[in-house]
C-alpha cells in the first residue's frame, strides 16, 4: 500500500462518518501569528477549536502539510523529518470519546488491516488534576483491544495542550510493534527503544488551563487526532525507515549512482531537504536571513553542503529537482504547476552558497596564517564557530582543511558554542510555536484585525496591486509582509498609518459570515491562497473599508484596537516589503 492510498483510505472512511473533507492548509500560515510554518493539523484549526463555528460543520477531515525544523540537525538518522504529512480528523463540540476511539480501531483494524495484537494504546493515568481515563480504556477493551495492550501514563505521556496555557486534555495514543525484540522485561510503548511505534494520536480538549495553573472545564469538548502519513506508510510496507518507501526511494537511488564516496546519512539530508525546500518554495517561502526564509535557506543550503560532501556535481541539481517533482506529483500536483518557480528559487540559493562558500574559504586561509603566525597548533573553537555560522562553512571542511596544514580544531569549544547557538534556535522555535491555541490574547487578537486594516490602507495608498505576503504577531507588536516593488516614501507611510487610524476612530463594527468560496470573490473579499479553501469560507469585514476570508478570531469593533503606530519598514525579500507596527492603547 502506498502513502497515497492511506491518504485516500482514510479520507474516504471519514467522509462516511460524516465527515467533511477540508483541503489542507498552506505551509505558510496565512492567519496564524504563532509560528513560522504550519506545524500541526490543528493549527489552522485553532479559531474553530476555540468556539466559533466552522463553515463546513463540526466533523472535518483532511491531510495537513507540515514542517517542523526543531530538530533539523537530526535530519539523516533512520527516523527524522522536517516535513511530513499529517491525517486527520475533528470533531468541534459533536462527538467525544466512544465514537473517535471506535472510528480509530475500525481504521486502523479493517481499513489497514492490521492485527489487533500489533497494536497497543497508551491512556491517561490521573493526576491532581484530572482524574484516570478510565472511560477512554474501557472502550478500548469493548472495541476489542486486550487489557494486556493498555497502558497508563501521566502527563508526560498523555496529556495535550500547546503553550502553558489554554484548551487541554488527556489523549489516547496508538502504538505499531514492530517485531523488534523487547529491551527489557518492563518493555512497553514508553520506553523509547524502537519495539513500539506511535502512529496515531486523539486528543480529548474537555479542560482550560488557566495562566496561574488552574484546570476547569470547556463549555465545547473537542477531538483533535493526528496519524503519521510516512511513519505509518513505512511500518505497513515492513521499511526500517520512510527513506526506504516510494516517496523517497528513487531519490535515494539516483543520490546513490550520482555519488563519488556514498554515504547513507548524506543521502537522506540531501532527499530530505529538497522535498522540503520544494514543499515551502511551492506554497509561497523563499529564503532570506529571517524566520521561515531563513529556516529555508538553513535547509538548502545544508543540502548543498552534502551534495559537495557525496561528491555530486551541483548541475545535477535541476534534475534532481525534476525526479522528485516525477515522484511527488501525485500526492502533490502543485509541485510539478510551479515547477519553474522551484528550480530557480533553488538553483539561485544554491548559487549564492557557494559564493558564500568561497568567501568563507578566503576566511579560513586568514584564520590559519594568524594562528601560524602565532606559532599555535590548533584552531579555537570560536574561530570554527564563526567560519560555521557567518561563512556557513562546515566544521567538517575546516577539520579537512586543517588536517592539511598539519593542525588541530578545537572542537569541544566548537561544540559547545554549537550547543548554544542550537538551544536558542530552539527556543525561538518553541516561543514560535508558544502560541497556538494557547495565545489567542486580547492583545494578539486586536493586532490579528489590524492586519486587515493596514493591508486594506496600502491598497489605497500604495496601490490595488498590493497583497499580504505573511504575517507574525505577539501581544506586544505586529509584523505585516506585502508585495511591493519599492521602498515606502515617508509621505507613503504617514497616509497609511493616518488612514488605519480614522478608520480605528470610526468605530467600525467587525462582521462575519459564512459564503460560497466562489461568492466570497465576486463580493471583493481578498485572501491568500485561494485554491486551499474549503468550498464554504468565512469571510470577516470591517465596516466597508476591509473584506478578507479569514479563520479568525477578531475584536467586535475597531474602537478596540488603541492607536496605530508604524515602527519601521523594510525589505523582506525580493518584491516583497514589511512594517513592524504597533498598538497603543
Amino acid at each position: 500500500m502506498r502513502a497515497i492510498d492511506i491518504r485516500n483510505k482514510y479520507l474516504t472512511f471519514f467522509e462516511k462518518h460524516g465527515h467533511k473533507i477540508i483541503p489542507s492548509a498552506p505551509l505558510i500560515p496565512e492567519n496564524d501569528p504563532s509560528v513560522l510554518f504550519t506545524t500541526a493539523g490543528m493549527q489552522p484549526l485553532v479559531p474553530y477549536l476555540l468556539g466559533e463555528n466552522h463553515p463546513e460543520g463540526t466533523r472535518l477531515t483532511d491531510f495537513q502539510k507540515c514542517v517542523r525544523t526543531v530538530d533539523i540537525d537530526e535530519v539523516g538518522d533512520n527516523r527524522h523529518l522536517t516535513y511530513f504529512e499529517m491525517l486527520g480528523n475533528w470533531s468541534l463540540g459533536d462527538y467525544f470519546k466512544e465514537e473517535s476511539i471506535k472510528m480509530s480501531f475500525d481504521f486502523l483494524t479493517k481499513e489497514l488491516e492490521i492485527p489487533v495484537e500489533k497494536l497497543s494504546v497508551t491512556v491517561f493515568a490521573g493526576d491532581n488534576d484530572a482524574p484516570r481515563d478510565e472511560e477512554s480504556a474501557r472502550i478500548w477493551k469493548e472495541v476489542g483491544m486486550p487489557e494486556a495492550h493498555i497502558y497508563y501514563f501521566g502527563k508526560e505521556d498523555n496529556w495535550w495542550i500547546a503553550g502553558e496555557e489554554g484548551p487541554c486534555g488527556p489523549d489516547t495514543e496508538m502504538f505499531y510493534d514492530t517485531g523488534k525484540e523487547p529491551c527489557s522485561k518492563e518493555c512497553n510503548p514508553s520506553c523509547g527503544c524502537g519495539k513500539y511505534v506511535e502512529v496515531w494520536n486523539n486528543v480529548f480538549m474537555e479542560y482550560y488551563k488557566s495562566k496561574d495553573g488552574v484546570y476547569s472545564k470547556l463549555k465545547q469538548r473537542n477531538v483533535d487526532t493526528g496519524l503519521g502519513l510516512e511513519r505509518m506508510n513505512m511500518l505497513l510496507q515492513g521499511k526500517e525507515t520512510p527513506y526506504d518507501t516510494e516517496i523517497f526511494l528513487p531519490i535515494m537511488e539516483k543520490l546513490e549512482k550520482l555519488a563519488n564516496y556514498d554515504e547513507i546519512a548524506s543521502r537522506r539530508i540531501v532527499a530530505e531537504h529538497l522535498r522540503s525546500s520544494m514543499m515551502i518554495i511551492s506554497d509561497g517561502g523563499r529564503p532570506s536571513n529571517v524566520d521561515r526564509g531563513y529556516v529555508l535557506r538553513r535547509l538548502i543550503r545544508r543540502m548543498t553542503r552534502h551534495l559537495n560532501k557525496l561528491g555530486i556535481d551541483l548541475t545535477e541539481l535541476a534534475g534532481l529537482i525534476d525526479l522528485n517533482i516525477e515522484t511527488l506529483k501525485e500526492m502533490y500536483p502543485d509541485l510539478e504547476k510551479n515547477k519553474d518557480m522551484i528550480k530557480q528559487v533553488l538553483i539561485e540559493e544554491k548559487d549564492k552558497f557557494m559564493k558564500t562558500l568561497a568567501h568563507g574559504e578566503k576566511e579560513f586561509e586568514k584564520a590559519i596564517a594568524k594562528i601560524k603566525s602565532e606559532q599555535k597548533s590548533t584552531i579555537d573553537g570560536q574561530t570554527v564557530f564563526k567560519l560555521y555560522d557567518t561563512y556557513g562553512f562546515p566544521p567538517e571542511v575546516t577539520m579537512d582543511l586543517a588536517k592539511e596544514q598539519g593542525l588541530h580544531i578545537d572542537m569541544e569549544t566548537f561544540q559547545k558554542l554549537y550547543k548554544e547557538h542550537q538551544e536558542k534556535s530552539r527556543m525561538g522555535s518553541e516561543q514560535k510555536f508558544k502560541g497556538g491555541l494557547a495565545d489567542q490574547s486580547p492583545e494578539t487578537i486586536c493586532y490579528h484585525t489590524a492586519t486587515h486594516l493596514l493591508n486594506a490602507a496600502l491598497k489605497a495608498v500604495v496601490g490595488k496591486d498590493v497583497h499580504q505576503k505573511g504575517s507574525n504577531i505577539t501581544a506586544e507588536r505586529m509584523r505585516f509582509d506585502f508585495s511591493c516593488d519599492h521602498k515606502l516614501t515617508e509621505e507613503e507611510k504617514e497616509q497609511v498609518e493616518n488612514l488605519v487610524n480614522k478608520w480605528i476612530k470610526q468605530n467600525l463594527p467587525v462582521t462575519i459570515e459564512e459564503m460560497k468560496k466562489e461568492e466570497a470573490i465576486k463580493s471583493g473579499a481578498e485572501c491568500m491562497f485561494i485554491e486551499k479553501y474549503p468550498d464554504i469560507v468565512t469571510v470577516y469585514s470591517i465596516g466597508d473599508v476591509s473584506k478578507e476570508l479569514c479563520g479568525g478570531p477578531h475584536v467586535k469593533n475597531t474602537s478596540e484596537l488603541g492607536t496605530f503606530k508604524i515602527k519601521k519598514e523594510e525589505a523582506s525579500s525580493a518584491g516583497v516589503r514589511r512594517i513592524k507596527a504597533i498598538l497603543e492603547k
